[in-house]
């Protein structure tokens, strides 16, 4: 397993990172265990998850994967040798001051994280998206004061736009501010908007890219190949996230796209899987990759794209497919 530094800090994850919405959801907790379990064996020291996991939770469910991975940590004794990051601004509860990037939430939101992860600091600590009822020196000032107090150790953020980035990096400079040193945006072979402005701002800023969605929903293993929705998927959820997944890939675009580029692969005894994740692994200014499972043999094959080699005619066939997508009219941040 390869390691890198993230961004411009000293800190070293591992190119892949454990993604965890699952955790809870489509995945209970002894196979979220026999996740974890597997992915530390492989050398994945680098685990992500967030406040409002598992994916499409409701009130009375979120916590409920940072709650997992703390007993896992716990019980393995794990927490030197794991680089923990989590998430915050989701909507915690039913008041208003329970979700958003204010002090008030933050503040509570972080003592809230550390207490169901069972840890007295977190490694990287992200804003899940923008809040443009916040303004970002009081969110920067709230996380400064986080780090001051140890706990937390590197701030990031995740599903900015280059420009909101900008302005943040810009806020942290001018005011002597802890500033992002991660961004954590939706990134694969089907959708590549963060290469025209949020790529070349990180590189030149030296801010590490964490990417997520790497295999886009699923839709680049080929599992879809037969346009069925399967229960249990991202795909068939009800509600915000099964709609949000819908409208991003679940189109004859893309069914297309992914059948050329299987086609493409096959004979050459390459899967699209691994391609896939390979190929954002091989992308300049990209730290690490989230990639998640809902069982423990998923995981085990994503992982073998760390074995692969991409051919420059390969490299250049994969890349292709984006142009030959009709693009998103309004790549608005969107939690996923």
């Amino acid at each position: 397993m390869k390691v890198n530094r993230l961004g411009r800090t000293g800190l070293k994850v591992s190119e892949v990172c454990l993604g965890t919405m699952t955790f809870g959801g489509p995945a209970d907790e002894a196979t979220s265990f026999a996740i974890m379990d597997l992915a530390d064996a492989a050398g994945v020291n680098f685990i992500d998850t967030a406040d409002v996991y598992p994916l499409g939770a409701g009130l009375d469910r979120v916590g409920a994967t940072e709650e997992i991975v703390g007993r896992w940590i716990k019980s393995r004794g794990a927490r030197e040798r794991i680089v923990l990051a989590t998430k915050a601004r989701g909507r915690m509860g039913p008041n208003p001051g329970d979700e958003g990037l204010s002090r008030k939430h933050l503040m509570k939101a972080v003592e809230d994280s550390l207490r169901r992860l069972q840890t007295d600091h977190i490694d990287l600590y992200q804003v899940h998206s923008p809040d443009p009822d916040t303004p970002i020196e009081e969110t920067l000032g709230t996380l400064t004061e986080m780090v001051r107090r140890g706990y937390v150790r590197y701030i990031g953020c995740s599903n900015y736009p280059a420009w909101q980035l900008a302005e943040a990096l810009w806020a942290s400079d001018k005011r002597g501010l802890a500033r992002f040193d991660s961004a954590q945006p939706r990134y694969n072979l089907l959708f590549r908007m963060i290469e025209d402005e949020l790529v070349p701002l990180c590189r030149s800023q030296g801010v590490g890219i964490i990417a997520y969605n790497p295999l886009a929903g699923g839709m680049l293993t080929g599992r879809y190949k037969e346009r069925i929705q399967a229960e249990g998927n991202r795909f068939a959820m009800t509600g915000g996230s099964g709609d949000l997944y819908r409208r991003r890939y679940w189109n004859e675009a893309v069914f297309a796209a992914v059948d050329a580029l299987a086609k493409h692969l096959e004979p050459r005894g390459k899967s699209l899987t691994h391609a896939a994740l390979a190929w954002v692994l091989a992308q300049p200014g990209v730290s690490s990759a989230i990639v998640g499972a809902s069982r423990p043999e998923q995981l085990e094959d994503s992982l073998k794209a760390l074995e692969m080699t991409l051919e420059p005619e390969e490299l250049a066939v994969l890349g292709e497919a984006w142009y030959s997508l009709p693009k998103e009219r309004d790549p608005a941040v969107a939690r996923r």
